[in-house]
């Protein structure tokens, strides 16, 4: 009867283990995309940024259109 409860500790320690690893797998690559991600909006933020700066500061969107 222990040595049965045993085995099944350690089945489940094993399989805690496996899922473990997994799971610092997907964490590790989710880092990686975040990281990515946020390198392309900063690229884009300043892309923006010098556009703006370029055509005088404002943005066209708050530029009112020629009716008014």
């Amino acid at each position: 009867m222990i040595e049965n409860r045993l085995v099944d500790i350690e089945m489940k320690l094993s399989y805690q283990e496996e899922t473990i690893r997994e799971l610092n797998g997907v964490v590790c690559e989710q880092q990686k995309r975040i990281d990515h991600l946020e390198s392309v909006y900063k690229l884009f933020a300043s892309r923006v940024k010098d556009l703006s700066d370029a055509i005088g500061g404002k943005p066209p969107i708050d530029e009112k259109p020629p009716h008014y």
